[in-house]
């Protein structure tokens, strides 16, 4: 006979673990704005910045903040002698500028 699966069980582990993500993601963002200075600036400048950022179109200058954040988490940034979660290889290790990985 087959084991009865306890779906409502797997669904809250599943939602758990989904909470549990997104809180260590917010708390990785927030150590990257003090890491880099950016807790300095209120929070609606800091929208503001993210904002333009977000609505660029010009790939040079995007290229260019890639450059910039890559050498950051290399150490040879801003306070380049913190590390947001973890080493400087595994900070380093992802060439993509892809923050998700």
């Amino acid at each position: 006979m087959r084991k009865v699966r306890d779906y409502d069980a797997e669904l809250k582990a599943l939602g758990d673990k989904a909470k549990a993500l997104r809180t260590r993601k917010v708390q990785q963002l927030g150590e990257l704005v003090v890491a880099t200075g950016a807790d300095a600036f209120d929070a609606e400048t800091l929208a503001g910045v993210l904002l333009a950022a977000i609505g660029s179109s010009d790939a040079d200058r995007k290229e260019a903040w890639r450059t910039q954040g890559a050498a950051f988490f290399q150490g040879r940034g801003r306070k380049g002698a913190k590390r947001i979660g973890g080493d400087a290889a595994s900070a380093g290790a992802d060439s993509t500028g892809d923050p998700a990985g």
